[in-house]
């Protein structure tokens, strides 16, 4: 059915939300996945990403610093949905001043997103990119040392999982796909 072993894994890839099972995220895991994922293609090899990792061990105290800057009506939500996930990984791109850097940083950096959950799908691990308003907040990023010229792109919510959502449906290339016509 599938063209090839990256077809296959690219359709059958899904957004794990919920469900994570009791198999710990090692950090050891993410490094040995983010070591091929940052093969992503980007601009003149600038390397615009880094990464927080928040274990098992940090996570109740990550979640509970995250959602002290959420107004104190939201903070346990906002905690409780923190403390979902196995771990988190957060990513950091450089932001350069030409709006054309920025937008090649941030190709390269959702490039290398994409490829480390591909590659973390392949190893039965689940990942889903959040971008809530937290990452948005400049007392998130105080709280995460992220630099001025620093953007959090996403908080990566990691775990190993039972069930695998059901597919989506994608609408067919062929209703997104024209010829020029000169």
């Amino acid at each position: 059915m599938y063209k090839s072993e990256l077809a296959r894994i690219i359709r059958e890839r899904r957004a794990i939300k919920k469900g994570y099972n009791d198999k710990e995220v090692t950090e050891e895991k993410v490094l040995e996945i983010l070591d091929d994922a940052i093969w992503a293609p980007n601009h003149g090899m600038r390397q615009p990403w880094r990464f927080i990792f928040v274990g098992a061990d940090q996570k109740a105290a990550f979640a509970k610093k995250v959602a002290s800057t959420y107004p104190e009506e939201r903070q346990q939500n906002r905690e409780d949905y923190l403390n979902e996930p196995s771990a988190i990984l957060v990513v950091i791109m450089e932001e350069p001043e030409l709006p054309k850097q920025w937008e090649e940083n941030y190709g390269a950096t959702s490039s290398m997103i994409q490829n480390f959950w591909l590659l973390a799908w392949e190893k039965n691990l689940g990942v889903v990119w959040k971008t809530n308003p937290h990452i948005y907040d400049p007392k998130v990023k105080e709280l995460l040392d992220v630099g001025e010229n620093e953007k959090i792109i996403g908080f990566l919510h990691l775990g190993y999982f039972d069930e695998q959502p059901e597919v989506k449906e994608r609408i067919p290339v062929k209703e997104k796909f024209t010829l020029f016509k000169a």
